[in-house]
């Protein structure tokens, strides 16, 4: 392999790296509580809206993890910028912001963490009563849902494709009751199925409207 072909190959390989660069302010969410499905998973946003995403999240009690690798999404603007004025709003989680009552019921250890090119600060908490943190944790655990959604429509779209309406079903469901993330993140897959000939009509339609909805 010649010289010329090696740094090629090499920038193809560092290039996604870059959307991760050091300096670049990220907000992350980490959520572990045994019992739940996921029972751990890891949101990453930067600024730009770029995020990652990875969990233990199975079909069923019996299945393993959908998928290890870690997912990529883009989010709205929208839901970006609400996501970093509310972390300045909290001071950027560098004090406590767990309530600290000892009669809350556990709901999950979580971590809000976040870092730039001038600071790292991360907080701990099972529930807080600050209103910032409180719509973050929203928002994180309902883009988990979508996310969860998106890997299991991903693996339906490839081997079960009669599969899909149920879960795009229930995904116009939860988000008539406000209990959907950023649509957004998974507009890929629901573009693929709405594109899709071999999909029924009303699962490509479903998908269509899911995706309008993200506009």
């Amino acid at each position: 392999m010649n010289s010329r072909l090696k740094l090629s190959l090499s920038l193809l390989i560092l290039a996604p790296l870059s959307l991760w660069a050091d300096d670049a302010a990220t907000v992350r969410f980490t959520l572990d509580f045994p019992g739940a499905n996921p029972s751990h998973y890891e949101i990453g946003v930067q600024q730009d809206g770029h995020g990652t995403y990875s969990s233990n999240g199975q079909f069923d009690e019996q299945s393993e993890p959908a998928t290890s690798e870690t997912l990529q999404f883009t989010l709205s603007g929208r839901v970006r910028d609400e996501i970093f004025d509310l972390t300045r709003h909290a001071g950027y989680f560098s004090s406590k912001v767990d309530s600290g009552h000892k009669n809350i019921a556990n709901t999950g250890a979580k971590t809000l963490s976040y870092k730039d090119a001038q600071r790292a600060t991360s907080a701990k908490y099972n529930y807080s009563n600050m209103p910032p943190v409180e719509r973050l944790t929203q928002i994180f655990q309902s883009l988990s849902t979508t996310l969860e959604y998106g890997r299991r429509l991903s693996y339906f779209h490839k081997y079960e494709k009669l599969a899909l309406e149920a879960d795009l079903k229930r995904m116009e469901e939860l988000q008539k009751e406000n209990s959907l993330g950023d649509v957004s993140a998974i507009s890929a897959v629901l573009t693929s199925i709405a594109n899709d000939p071999s999909v029924i009509n009303v699962s490509r339609t479903r998908a269509l409207r899911l995706l309008a909805s993200a506009k």
